[in-house]
């Protein structure tokens, strides 16, 4: 986090962060001609504005992402996610240039979990591997054995000797959920998210009877009472898969509001809900991180080509090997 914020300091000083953009400039249309000009690409999560989901390359989930990132031959990876997403397109692609639009773009359950921390739990169980979900910095990532995403952990965990201790970080939650699904008794690191614990049950349960048709979707960073009474749990690109698939007409979703951008894309019939969060002033979770990123910072960011995401070389390829086993064990997956 003092890297960062040194990052960030950096940055200012130099004016980055006050630039302006001139009046009257066509955001897209300049956007596109950088990107060609530039031979970039620009990588965009399903939690991002519609405005960028719509402008970029590649949209997809944290699994689909990382093997955008790997697979491209572009010079400048703009990606319009959190930090430790970048990071980890950085980590794969050490001789590109990787931006992020706003170096603040950072995430709650990342920052629950640090590279120490697990250095220290792991001495507490000498015989265990370290999976840690993707959602981590790199100093988290250096010292696991294997990272997962929510698209292959199950997957993943269920490829590893039934007899094998496992300690999972840093996501409660997810690990909670794997635990369930593969009867595995793993040690979960007390992290979670803070915008899927914020979906609340009560509100839910009282949606579920509004609207008795309606299928309840939810991504398996929510809390184990929300994960019981869904119809179906799945990552990002899961729930929407199973919206464009499933033959039901109404869903109520329980993940980051942004994904109801490319699921009304996808299936325009469907009627989309919301799930409703502890916090009555608000009708849908939203991350204030990935919000940060908009078309005006893209395109400075592309301007400049600033934010830049820098990474010591012995920390990136100890984060590479966790990632490149879990790109090779995820072969399989969709």
């Amino acid at each position: 986090m003092t890297e960062l914020k040194n990052a960030v300091a950096a940055l200012s000083a130099k004016g980055y962060l006050n630039m302006e953009i001139p009046k009257g400039i066509n955001l897209v249309e300049e956007i596109n001609r950088m990107r060609k000009e530039k031979n970039a690409i620009i990588l965009a999560h399903y939690y991002q504005t519609g405005d960028i989901q719509d402008i970029a390359d590649f949209l997809g989930d944290s699994l689909q992402l990382a093997r955008a990132a790997e697979k491209t031959d572009a010079d400048l990876i703009v990606f319009c996610g959190v930090h430790f997403m970048a990071e980890t397109a950085k980590i794969l692609n050490p001789t590109k240039k990787v931006v992020l639009p706003d170096l603040l773009a950072g995430c709650s359950l990342a920052d629950s979990c640090s590279g120490e921390g697990l250095r220290e739990l792991r001495k507490k169980h000498p015989n265990a591997i370290v999976v840690s979900y993707i959602n981590c910095d790199s100093s988290v990532k250096a010292e696991s054995d294997i990272i997962v995403t929510s698209s292959n952990a199950r997957h993943i965990i269920d490829s590893l000797p039934k007899d094998q201790e496992i300690i999972f970080a840093p996501d409660k939650n997810l690990g909670r959920y794997i635990n369930q699904v593969t009867g595995r008794d793993m040690i979960l690191w007390d992290g979670a998210c803070i915008v899927h614990e914020a979906f609340s049950l009560e509100r839910i349960a009282q949606q579920m009877l509004e609207h008795p048709k309606a299928k309840l979707i939810a991504h398996p960073e929510a809390q184990k009472p929300v994960l019981q009474v869904a119809h179906f749990v799945g990552s990002t690109a899961n729930l929407l898969d199973f919206v464009v698939e499933d033959d039901s007409k109404e869903f109520i979703v329980a993940t980051e509001e942004g994904i109801l951008h490319e699921m009304k894309k996808r299936a325009p019939s469907k009627v989309l809900i919301p799930a409703l969060t502890n916090d009555d002033s608000c009708n849908c979770s939203e991350c204030h991180f990935m919000k940060l990123n908009t078309m005006q910072k893209l395109y400075l960011c592309m301007k400049y080509e600033q934010p830049e995401i820098l990474m010591d070389e012995e920390i990136r390829l100890k984060a590479l090997k966790p990632i490149n086993k879990m790109l090779e064990l995820s072969k399989s997956i969709k």
